[in-house]
């Protein structure tokens, strides 16, 4: 942890892994076990699960909450206030920690400001989850979803922007390439030929 930044007035507990580059902000609680890659930043107010993975280049927002059970993978963008559940049926006079339901939040993806993501339900790589949204499905990778409960109703790029209609599409902000199809959005080669 030498060569992150924790600030004095956030908690790290014993037996935690922080990358070199990660800045740990104030308030912040990180439980033991958990395991933080490198180039992020925790915002204020934030609070990591025992045994919880993030990946590299995360931004976790101010007042986010990552329970135990939930793995985020590298470059996700975690907006204010959104959040993740780890049980399905809560009750405050039963102990259900054995039943946490895993949640993945894969590369790439962002999560807008207070959504929830209900546990079990995992969130495609590069998709956006709109502010406010309730996820309680499977999001594909690249969908861009809003609403309650969350329905898909586009398509995104890698860099963020969403996608025209249409079988193969080009982003027009970076020129990158997709073959849409169903429920299916492929990043494809610049040869056009296979998806990467």
């Amino acid at each position: 942890m030498s060569d992150s930044f924790v600030h004095p007035t956030a908690i790290v507990d014993d037996d935690v892994q922080i990358g070199p580059g990660t800045k740990v902000w104030h308030f912040v609680h990180v439980s033991r076990g958990a395991r933080i890659g490198a180039r992020c930043v925790l915002g204020q107010n934030v609070y990591v699960g025992s045994d919880v993975v993030v990946g590299n280049g995360v931004k976790v927002q101010n007042n986010v909450s990552i329970y135990s059970g939930v793995t985020v993978e590298d470059d996700v963008f975690l907006g204010p206030s959104c959040v993740f559940t780890n049980v399905n049926d809560p009750r405050a006079f039963l102990e259900r920690k054995s039943e946490f339901r895993l949640t993945l939040v894969r590369r790439g993806a962002s999560i807008g400001a207070n959504a929830t993501i209900v546990c079990g339900h995992d969130v495609g790589a590069y998709a956006f989850v709109g502010a406010g949204a309730v996820v309680t499905r499977q999001v594909p990778d690249h969908a861009l979803v809003v609403g309650l409960p969350a329905r898909r109703v586009g398509w995104v790029c890698r860099c963020g922007r969403r996608l025209e209609d249409g079988a193969r599409v080009e982003c027009a902000a970076c020129g990158d390439a997709y073959a849409i199809s169903g429920e299916s959005c492929l990043l494809v080669a610049p040869d056009g030929d296979q998806p990467k």
